[in-house]
């Protein structure tokens, strides 16, 4: 039995006959289900005419993504590291290809997940990754629609699942929600993998933050002063958020702060 993708959030389901009536992720407020109907997927007719993307973003940190585009774009980051690399976030597509450069870049010990609009084919990965354990925040369990002995899910606030690479729970977009910190990137002075947990906006200059960005919901000025304060205790001068065009390469905490002030101002 397959495992059907949906089209419009790229989400993977556990193995059926047959596919739902209507994805989850996408009924849920924060995502939509496509005005033309509901579409489904699966690997299999995707690796007919998609390739997977590899970009080397800066020394030690390179983009994964599905060419052309699945779903709303999603692309994973991996952060090398000669014990083997952490892979952040997802993307629908796996090839052959890829795993091979994946492999002469040092492979993969560990996967991690911002949120559920990410999830993509995370067991697919895995397993295609000789059974990588996927880190996902507690409270995402109910979100996760095909479930797998290699999901380990963490509770709090922090969790360090390499050296130097610690998961931090932010919330707001979602309850679980949560960013990677990579202490050894931007030559030194920290990186942010925010996925849209903290997104980097147009001009890459500022960040916002956003219930749900499809259906334009803002945060409440609570819930941005979370965010802020969850990440304030790390040291980052670069943002990549979940996009590839969305980063900001410097300055990045000071630009988090005068952003949630300025978004605070707005909404009130």
């Amino acid at each position: 039995m397959p495992s059907y993708i949906c089209t419009t959030c790229g989400v993977g389901y556990a193995e059926t006959d047959a596919p739902r009536d209507v994805c989850l992720i996408c009924a849920d407020e924060r995502q939509y289900v496509n005005a033309r109907g509901q579409g489904w997927t699966t690997l299999e007719e995707l690796q007919s005419d998609h390739v997977n993307e590899l970009l080397e973003l800066e020394p030690g940190l390179w983009g994964l993504g599905s060419k052309p585009q699945v779903a709303i774009g999603q692309r994973a980051l991996v952060v090398e590291r000669p014990d083997g690399g952490v892979m952040w976030d997802c993307t629908p597509v796996i090839t052959d290809e890829a795993l091979r450069a994946i492999a002469t870049r040092g492979g993969i010990r560990a996967m991690a997940i911002s949120h559920p609009h990410f999830f993509s084919t995370m067991v697919d990965w895995s397993r295609a990754l000789g059974g990588v354990p996927v880190y996902l925040h507690e409270d995402h369990r109910d979100y996760v629609m095909r479930p797998d002995p290699a999901i380990r899910y963490w509770s709090g606030e922090t969790q360090e699942i390499a050296s130097g690479i610690t998961l931090v729970r932010t919330g707001g977009h979602f309850t679980g929600s949560s960013v990677l910190h990579w202490a050894e990137g931007a030559e030194g002075r920290g990186v942010l993998l925010t996925g849209d947990s903290i997104m980097v906006v147009p001009d890459t200059s500022w960040v916002s933050f956003m219930y749900s960005y499809p259906n334009l919901i803002p945060m409440n000025a609570r819930m941005v002063e979370r965010i802020v304060k969850a990440v304030k205790p790390f040291a980052y001068d670069r943002i990549y958020a979940g996009w590839w065009d969305r980063v900001l390469d410097h300055a990045a905490k000071a630009a988090v702060q005068r952003s949630a002030e300025r978004y605070i101002a707005a909404i009130r």
